[in-house]
Parts: C-alpha cells; structure tokens; sequence
C-alpha cells in the first residue's frame, strides 16, 4: 500500500508534509522522531490503515517538510503544527503515535488537547531520559553535524552504527527517503543543520537547565492526560529506562498500560517490527 503525498500549513507558515494512507475512520496521526521521517512508518501504517484515517507527518525541518526560516524548533512550536496540521485537515477526534522526540510533542497536544484525544501511544520515550541514549545521540551528531555520503548506500551503511537491531530493509528505505543530493552529487540529509546543532551555541549548563524544566513539565502533562495510553518500551532501550517507564503507567498516568517489546532497542518500528505491530495494533485496534 503506497500512501498519498500531502503539503498542508503548519504554524509560522512552515509548510509542513504528510503521508497519508487512508481517509476513512478515526484519523491516527503518526509523529517520528529526531532525524528521521515520515517513511520511517511505513511498515506499519499499512497494518491499521483499514480501521483508522493512518497518516503521518515530518516535523518541521526534517523529511519533506519546510525548513524554518527564524529556527523555531522547540517543542512548543512543532505542538503547534500539529494544531494547525490537525486543524486544516478538519481532525477533531484522533489518535496520536509517537517516537521519541514525537513522542514528546504528542504528550504535550494530548495535554492541550484533551478533549480531542481519543488514545495516545508513547513509543520509547518519558519525561526523562536514560543518560546513556542523551550521550549517544549528543556523540553521533557531534561527530558530523553535516555529513554527506557518496550514495544513499553509504549512508545505509552508516545507519547501522545507530540502529545495530535495524533491519537491512528498513535501514535502506530510511537511508533513501533521508537525503537528497545536492548540486555536486553527494548526499545531505534532509534535515535543517539547526537541528544537529550547527550555527546555535548553548552551554551544558543552560542544556541541563532546559532539560530538567522540559522533564518536570512532561510529569505535569503526563498526570493530565485521561485518554487510554500505551507505553511502549524497547528492552534494550537506552533511552528509556524501566524505572521511568514503570513510573509513567504505574504512578503517573489515570489510563496507562506498558508494552516491552523484546529484541528492540530505542527504534523499536525498525528493531523489532513484529513485536512493535503486535503491541501497538493490539491496543490502538482495541480501542478503536
């Protein structure tokens, strides 16, 4: 099943681009995260394009969609979009799946927007972050924050370096869906170098001051938040610990439930894709 390519308004007058896989039913907005796309769904949209309106979006600057001229990429900006995405499609009434940075800004809609929600699925991800993914992800893009690759292979290759659980084919079709090539026949990736870091300055201090208020304001969302939700955890994931994923449906959520999928790591849709279709399906099938 090959899905509709859509441009609709985001906020700021960021254009903002979707996949969209079905138009009947209760719409399930699917939100990726940090550097990748929407393509990174594209196994698993298929699976609940029968029974939902199944799309997907590429935040601003990432994939397909605009870059913002003025480089606002916080959170509170990308929840934005989501309004507006929402809005100009005529969604009232969805379900929202996110991945790690996506899932953050669907805690937070889902928080604005509790009316509106009718389930909520946190892929890999909490108010606070395992120590050991924030360093990894911090020394990946250090490493380059531009890189470029002599072909979509190369870059294919690369990703595996941070996805050693992906599967050869999902690697590829996220290594071809996550660059263009540029005037002198290299690859870059479709992503605003802002986003990696590159032109903004910010001391560790100020990032852990940021980071602490984003925590405590998740805890916050997270308590409000009445829809039936899904954690799903990777059980290799060193992103989000056990601890804070148990705390999340234990402690903290009114409707909260937990999924660990094995053999999966933080990317748990391109880890494990079987067991990432069983808990998620099972969930957003029944309660849909």
């Amino acid at each position: 099943m090959e899905p509709e390519s859509r441009r609709v308004p985001g906020a700021d007058g960021v254009g903002i681009h979707l996949l969209e896989w079905s138009r009947e039913g209760v719409p399930l907005l699917l939100l990726h995260g940090f550097g990748n796309e929407a393509h990174i769904w594209d196994d698993f949209a298929p699976l609940v394009a029968a029974y939902y309106r199944t799309l997907a979006m590429d935040h601003r600057g990432h994939g397909d969609s605009e870059w913002d001229s003025e480089g606002r990429y916080d959170h509170d900006a990308m929840v934005r979009d989501v309004e507006s995405v929402t809005a100009a499609l005529g969604i009232e009434r969805l379900v929202l799946v996110g991945h790690s940075l996506g899932g953050r800004i669907a805690t937070l809609f889902a928080d604005r927007n509790a009316a509106r929600m009718a389930g909520l699925v946190l892929v890999d991800i909490g108010p606070d972050l395992d120590p050991r993914g924030v360093t990894r992800i911090q020394l990946d893009v250090a490493s380059d924050p531009q890189p470029s690759f002599a072909s979509v292979e190369e870059f294919a290759r690369a990703l595996t370096l941070a996805y050693p659980a992906g599967r050869p084919d999902a690697l590829l079709r996220m290594a071809r869906h996550g660059v263009r090539r540029r005037e002198d026949g290299r690859y870059a990736l479709k992503m605003d170098p802002l986003l990696r870091g590159v032109g903004r300055a910010e001391s560790p201090e100020a990032a852990e001051a940021r980071g602490r208020a984003m925590s405590e304001t998740l805890w916050k969302a997270l308590a409000r938040i009445s829809c039936p939700t899904l954690v799903v955890r990777g059980a290799a994931s060193d992103v989000l610990s056990p601890e804070t994923a148990d705390r999340m449906v234990e402690d903290t959520l009114r409707d909260g439930r937990l999924a660990v999928v094995a053999h999966a790591g933080h990317s748990v849709m391109t880890d494990n894709p079987d067991g990432f279709h069983e808990a998620v399906t099972s969930f957003v099938l029944a309660d849909g």
